[in-house]
């Protein structure tokens, strides 16, 4: 079928749209028509090189939310007419997988960014070249997408599908390493670095699981105070004084610290404030050159824990997380702003310049 799709060429600065061909589902796969789907900084390195190396042309998007349009011979969990959300690719078949754990699957950084299926095709072409596809298992900057059907979290009917993307990324990565890594608990702190998607779905996730102090760190004081609005008990603006600041409002030091940023005195700074057997989480590696302060680590039984996709079973925590922001208590859509499909350039540079924290990409109605 002809579909609409924001394709990434090595000689273009931002994604283009452009008629594509897309294959049917094959038999473990499901054709979803996308409602919305966001962007992620995960999309923009992707799509300049920065650290993340796919295949080229690829259509990239991993935040998409449909309908599903038609399924696979062997899908039987999935219907005509679903609404779902697009969570990461997977194998199925590894330790992790069958532990229920897939964002530590055994494929995932080839089933995420190979630009491919497993097997090596991508369903993806344009006058007859090979268009990488797949990413994360969707490629959903475009109007329609494949999908492994395991990887589809079902959606109750009654709730706005253009919301529910972000979800399937940056949402799960921030409330999971809280909720699921951490298993932070009712009295314990937490200082989040960096409030963009990530950060703020960690100080609404902490408030959530009833810590006692959210601390807030960032240099924008604009999202700072988006962060008490989400959550936050206190905040810092970064800088010079950061670990001062800090230390005043948590003497003892925090149960835990919660790096979104790739900034290396920010490492720096979430380690320091770290409390007898604290840990340190992370989600994406230090840009430059860092070396963690093992002395201090290990005289207070500290820890750095990596934390991939938030540690979570998105079958799991994804529709919890759409009970609690139906009742009032996970506010993610306040980070949102919406663009039409066609203005996929102005979503991306709002995006890249972190004039927005999270855009959504709106389809055209079918």
């Amino acid at each position: 079928m002809k579909i609409t799709a924001a394709v990434s060429r090595e000689s273009r600065s931002v994604p283009a749209l452009e008629e594509v061909d897309l294959e049917g589902p094959r038999p473990d796969e499901i054709l979803v028509r996308i409602v919305a789907t966001g962007i992620c900084h995960t999309d923009i390195n992707a799509h300049n090189g920065r650290g993340l190396r796919v295949p080229q042309p690829i259509v990239l998007g991993h935040e998409g939310a449909g309908v599903v349009e038609a399924v696979g011979v062997g899908v039987t969990r999935l219907r005509s007419g679903d609404r779902v959300v697009l969570s990461g690719n997977s194998c199925g078949v590894c330790p992790s997988c069958l532990d229920a754990r897939p964002t530590y699957c055994r494929e995932a950084m080839r089933a995420a960014f190979g630009g491919a299926r497993l097997d090596g095709s991508s369903p993806i072409t344009r006058g007859g070249e090979r268009v990488g596809a797949m990413f994360f298992g969707q490629s959903s900057f475009a109007t329609y997408a494949l999908a492994p059907a395991r990887s589809a979290v079902l959606l109750p009917k009654d709730v706005p599908l253009h919301l529910m993307g972000p979800l399937a990324c940056g949402v799960i990565t921030g409330a999971g390493s809280v909720l699921e890594s951490f298993r932070l608990r009712p009295g314990q702190a937490i200082a989040v670095f960096g409030t963009g998607g990530v950060g703020l779905s960690a100080v609404m996730a902490a408030r959530l699981a009833g810590a006692r102090q959210v601390v807030a760190v960032d240099i924008d004081p604009r999202r700072l105070h988006l962060a008490v609005e989400s959550g936050a008990t206190g905040t810092v603006l970064g800088g010079t004084d950061t670990d001062r600041a800090l230390r005043q409002i948590e003497p003892d030091g925090f149960d835990f610290a919660y790096v979104t940023t790739d900034v290396p005195s920010v490492y720096a700074n979430a380690t320091a404030c770290l409390g007898v057997e604290g840990t340190l989480g992370y989600v994406v590696a230090p840009a430059g050159r860092w070396v963690p302060d093992t002395g201090f680590l290990l005289a207070g039984g500290r820890r750095l824990q990596g934390i991939i996709g938030g540690s979570a079973n998105p079958h799991v925590l994804i529709p919890q997380l759409v009970d609690h922001w139906r009742a009032g208590r996970f506010p993610f859509d306040r980070m949102i702003e919406e663009f039409p499909f066609n203005e996929f350039a102005k979503a991306w540079s709002a995006t890249g310049s972190g004039r927005v924290i999270k855009a959504v990409l709106r389809m055209p109605e079918a």
